[in-house]
């Protein structure tokens, strides 16, 4: 699946794709897609094909098209606070994208049928907690995940706001699917070679939307060979936070406000933040087009609709301005960015395991 837009050669180029051809549409999906690099999710010798708008799979270990994903994030119309179930979680790529717009008063849960991928979903989470910025930017919702087969969940468990599937899904699963939702609830998935959109409207009423066609992978059945017995998936509870947690919650939020603060009153006295880097968008150019007739060729020039009132004069004297810009943006170099929470908060005269801790124990 996948290959709906072109390849990027950073994970910020894969977004600026995706945007540009629609796949992206909301400001909230957007800074999830670029707060997450795609490659931090692929094994070191596979990171080339990061970028690239096509699945992955190696072993066990499964990631989806980026047009895939991007398409599922806005049909889930994820809002703070709601609670979110991920049937086939994989890596936790997309859980984690999901858990920085829940929030930290979100639920995030995710079921997984390998034992050895929710292990890899577990390093990947936990790399991206210690060692990237981008945490520090968003309350975070962390993800949990459960081992077991998707179609075996207890039917005592909670219903959820938000609800996707990473498999094909059968016709026969259709109502069990659905019965996972809340009244209010969106369930997206894979149901008869379609990713499709169910809106629960009442407690016996239904919306149904077909996003795109696509091709998963169908759901693998239960196996009782062994026991003859179902294995039911017992999902985390829904548990109000620890006071400790609360508190770390309360305190950064408190410190990114000072933060935010300051920085106003530094703009207000005339100090301005250094200009951000942008990165060089490619000029289109005029095309040449090459005509064959009887063995002769012709060449001929297709001017922008912007070129008509240009003579052949400013053409000539464009192209060193061009070159030169080019050049100039080329020499420039993006600064790394200034993690101010984390300064801030190891300037702050506590001990420093109470900076760890509200750091959450960040290697970087």
């Amino acid at each position: 699946m996948g290959g709906a837009v072109s390849a990027g050669e950073d994970n910020d180029e894969l977004i600026d794709n995706l945007k540009e051809a629609q796949y992206i549409r909301t400001e909230l999906v957007e800074q999830a897609f670029r707060a997450i690099d795609r490659a931090d999710y692929y094994l070191e010798e596979f990171k080339d094909n990061a970028y690239k708008d096509l699945a992955w799979k190696h072993g066990n270990i499964h990631l989806s098209a980026p047009c895939i994903y991007s398409e599922v994030m806005e049909a889930l119309d994820l809002q703070p606070g709601l609670s979110f179930l991920n049937l086939g979680s994989g890596t936790g790529y997309l859980s984690s994208m999901v858990g920085l717009i829940l929030g930290p008063f979100g639920v995030n849960h995710g079921v997984e049928l390998h034992s050895d991928v929710i292990e890899y979903a577990k390093q990947k989470l936990d790399f991206f907690i210690k060692t990237s910025d981008s945490f520090d930017k968003f309350e975070f919702c962390e993800p949990s995940f459960v081992i077991g087969n998707c179609l075996e969940i207890s039917p005592d468990c909670t219903q959820y706001d938000r609800v996707y599937c990473g498999a094909g899904v059968q016709k026969e699963h259709e109502d069990y699917m659905k019965n996972l939702l809340k009244v209010g609830g969106i369930l997206v998935m894979p149901l008869e070679e379609k990713l499709t959109k169910i809106t629960r409207t009442g407690p016996s009423a239904w919306e149904t939307k077909k996003i795109l066609a696509v091709s998963f992978a169908p759901l693998i059945q239960p196996n009782h060979a062994d026991s003859g017995k179902s294995r039911l998936v017992h999902l985390p509870p829904v548990a109000v936070r620890s006071l400790q947690d609360l508190a770390r919650i309360a305190i950064r939020g408190t410190i990114k406000k000072i933060i935010h603060q300051e920085a106003l009153g530094r703009a207000g006295n005339g100090l301005q933040s250094p200009p951000r880097f942008k990165r060089r968008r490619v000029r289109r150019r005029r095309m040449e087009t090459i005509v064959f007739l009887d063995k002769e060729v012709f060449a001929s020039r297709i001017s922008s609709p912007s070129d008509d009132n240009n003579n052949s004069e400013d053409v000539e004297d464009e192209r060193p301005e061009e070159e030169e810009e080019e050049n100039k943006a080329s020499e420039l170099k993006p600064e790394p960015p200034v993690n101010f929470l984390r300064e801030k908060v190891l300037s702050l005269p506590l001990p420093d395991p109470l900076k760890y801790y509200l750091l959450y124990y960040r290697e970087k």
